[in-house]
């Protein structure tokens, strides 16, 4: 049986995964919490075989929550399931220890396949996700925007402290 930890902000995500899932014989969802910091909790509670990740969770992003568990348990198995398809969200998901990084317009098959996958100890990444990995590498340089926003980081601001003083929404200080 393969224990799935299902992390989503929001219920009818997290319902019909678990109905996606629940159709396996071989698999069910243990929990299905709905923010970072649940999600760690719910990981030490129940230890499951592979973790399904959003990336935005509230206080404690997805990230966040990948580089916790990671941290309790370096040997976790965690698969980014997320609409975000940028690739420095994919790049961060996956240098934080995420296993793979699947998008949530995948088909329920695809889904399946990967928590098999990421479960038997391999790390799949889907084509489109390569690709953007692909386009990343062939321009690793910072914009402008970015090196700001770095050394906003790095000088200790949070995400909404740094979008106010750029003038720019919080889920673009995210991206860069």
């Amino acid at each position: 049986m393969i224990r799935v930890l299902c992390v989503d902000d929001h219920r009818i995500v997290r319902d019909g995964i678990e109905l996606i899932i629940s159709r396996e014989p071989d698999m069910r969802v243990l929990a299905s919490p709905a923010r970072g910091e649940h999600a760690v909790a719910s990981y030490v509670q129940h230890h499951p075989d592979v973790t399904l990740m959003d990336l935005q969770l509230g206080a404690m992003s997805g990230l966040d929550a990948i580089q916790a568990i990671r941290g309790l348990d370096a040997n976790a198995r965690i698969i980014v399931l997320t609409m975000y398809e940028g690739d420095e969200h994919i790049h961060r998901a996956l240098s934080a220890g995420a296993a793979t990084y699947l998008l949530k317009d995948s088909l329920p098959d695809d889904l399946i396949r990967m928590v098999r996958e990421v479960h038997a100890g391999h790390r799949p990444v889907p084509p489109e996700v390569q690709a953007r990995l692909d386009a990343r590498a062939a321009h690793p340089t910072l914009t402008a925007r970015e090196a700001q926003v770095m050394q906003l980081v790095a000088d200790g601001h949070r995400n909404k402290e740094i979008a106010t003083e750029l003038g720019i929404s919080e889920e673009t200080v995210q991206v860069h």
